[in-house]
Parts: C-alpha cells; sequence; structure tokens
C-alpha cells in the first residue's frame, strides 16, 4: 500500500487550492436563461455496443443527439488508428456538426504511464498523445484526457506524473487543448495525491476531469467520493457523472444527484457533466436523472 499524504502536505493542499483555482479554471459567468449546467456523453457509456460492432464510431453523434444529448466525449480506443486519418476525422466533425452536437473531449488511453519512471518511456508516452491534441483540435474538442499512471513512493509518483504532464501541457497549450486528467485507478483516484500533482504542474491548461465514481484505489481502498469530487473540483474542465459512489472504506452505495451536484455547482462549475453509466439501454434515464436534478437545485 501507498504511504499516505503527511499531515504538512495535507495543510499545503488544503491551502493551495483555493489560490490556485483561478489559474487552474477561467471564470465562467452564466446568464439567467442559461442552465446550471450543461449535459454531454461519455463514449465508454456504449462501449459494449462499440466493441461488439452493433454502433460505429462514426454513428456516436448520432447516438447522443437521438438520446436528447448534444455535446461528445470520445474514446481514442474507438478510433485508435484514425488519430492522423483527416478524412475520418473529417467526417466525424461533419456528421456532429450536422446533428448540432458539439465535440467536448478526447479520453485517451493505452499511449504509456505519463510519469512512468522511465525517462525514455515517459517521453515516449508524451510523443504518442501528440497525435491526440492535434486530433482534439481539428475536432473542436477543448481537451484531452489523460492517465497519471506512475510508479514507486507517493512523492516520486508526484513528481514523474507531474513532470510528464507538464511536458505534454505545455504541446497543448501551443495548440490551445487542456491536458485534464481523471481519477482512474491507482493513486489518481487519491484526491489528495491527484490535487498534489495538478498543484505542482501548476498551469491553466493543466486540470481535472472529476469523475464521481472512480474512487477505488486498489483492493480494500478507496477515497470518499463526494470529498473527492470537492478537492478536485477547482481544477475542473469537465465532470464524468456515474451513479455508484465510494466511501472511505471501500463500500459503495447510490449516487445522491443533489449532494454531489451541489458540490459541483458550489464550485461555481457550470460546465458539461458527462454521463458515463447505464449503458445504451439507459441513456435516456440517466439523461432524465440529471436534467431532474437539475431542475430541484434550480428551483
Amino acid at each position: 500500500m501507498i504511504e499516505k499524504a503527511s499531515p504538512n502536505r495535507r495543510q499545503f493542499l488544503a491551502t493551495s487550492g483555493a489560490t490556485l483555482a483561478s489559474l487552474a479554471m477561467p471564470a465562467i459567468t452564466r446568464s439567467a436563461d442559461e442552465p446550471l449546467f450543461r449535459i454531454s456523453l461519455a463514449q465508454w457509456t456504449i462501449n459494449k455496443e462499440l466493441k461488439s460492432g452493433e454502433i460505429d464510431n462514426l454513428d456516436f453523434a448520432k447516438v447522443a443527439h437521438d438520446h436528447g444529448i448534444h455535446a461528445l466525449e470520445y474514446v481514442n480506443q474507438f478510433f485508435m488508428d484514425k488519430a492522423n486519418d483527416t478524412a475520418y476525422l473529417g467526417e466525424m466533425k461533419k456528421r456532429a456538426s450536422d446533428l448540432g452536437v458539439k465535440s467536448l473531449i478526447i479520453m485517451c488511453d493505452r499511449e504509456g504511464n505519463i510519469g512512468d519512471p522511465d525517462d525514455t518511456k515517459r517521453a515516449q508516452t508524451v510523443e504518442n498523445h501528440k497525435k491526440w491534441i492535434d486530433a482534439a483540435k481539428f475536432l473542436g474538442c477543448h481537451s484531452i484526457r489523460v492517465n497519471a499512471g506512475s510508479s514507486g513512493t507517493w512523492e516520486e509518483q508526484v513528481k514523474l506524473a507531474a513532470d510528464g504532464l507538464a511536458r505534454l501541457t505545455e504541446i497543448g497549450a501551443d495548440k490551445e487543448i487542456n491536458v485534464i486528467v481523471e481519477n482512474h485507478g491507482g493513486l489518481s483516484s487519491n484526491a489528495d495525491w491527484l490535487a498534489e500533482v495538478i498543484t505542482k504542474v501548476d498551469h491553466e491548461r493543466c486540470g481535472t476531469l472529476p469523475d464521481f465514481g472512480n474512487f477505488r484505489i486498489s483492493d480494500g481502498e478507496s477515497y470518499d467520493s463526494y470529498k473527492g469530487i470537492k478537492k478536485l473540483m477547482p481544477w475542473a474542465k469537465g465532470v464524468s457523472v456515474k451513479d455508484r459512489v465510494w466511501d472511505d472504506s471501500a463500500n459503495q452505495s447510490d449516487l445522491d444527484y443533489d449532494r454531489m451536484l451541489k458540490i459541483v455547482l458550489d464550485a461555481d462549475f457550470h460546465g458539461y457533466c458527462g454521463i458515463e453509466h447505464g449503458g445504451f439501454a439507459g441513456l435516456n434515464q440517466a439523461r432524465e436523472k440529471l436534467e431532474k436534478a437539475r431542475e430541484r437545485l434550480a428551483g
């Protein structure tokens, strides 16, 4: 088991988060007639249908549109060999545009560990992600999502992940693309650790994609989802909605929509909350739950 954050480190994070929030996420102004937040669809929600071939990647925009959702969060796994294929990306872009659907994020997996202890492998991971930054720019996305995989002690992993992220963030910044990190297993699912990494990078283009349900650190170890979301929201450039959450004792329970979304809104976040649960069959229900919670909170 990885060592826990020291009291001094926890105090540092507590005092630094609010100060750096303005660097991480520009203030969002919202007019009275705009919704408290908007709803997007994460492609992983329909991963089974995509993997089986029942749904083609090029039809993702239509799936979202047909279920009343008008913003997309792609997963690179479903067009892994197309990052440099401008004809294919052009078709993705056209289909989304024709339906009035906005492209937001490309979630990137299987490109190496951004905090790999091996300098050469870490540099290669950065290089591997460059094509996805270009693809995101082409599609009109604001961000790519990466994983902060690493190994070693707490401090070593902070240093390594921050180094890889800082390098990639500079590349993204040149293209006006954010590099955002999801709590996605291992130490990245410990909100204290991930907050320390983002703080160390200290770049307005490096942020988070807080995921309500991804706070399982390892077998028998988890981070309280509500506390974790609150910790990561100062840097959030999107939010992933799952309907199951964790406590700090490796127990799961159903999401309390109002409680969690109030945490999101209290951070002055009015962007997109991406559905990432329920599968194809549950898309309408997942959207309706978010819409009803939004109505309650607006009332």
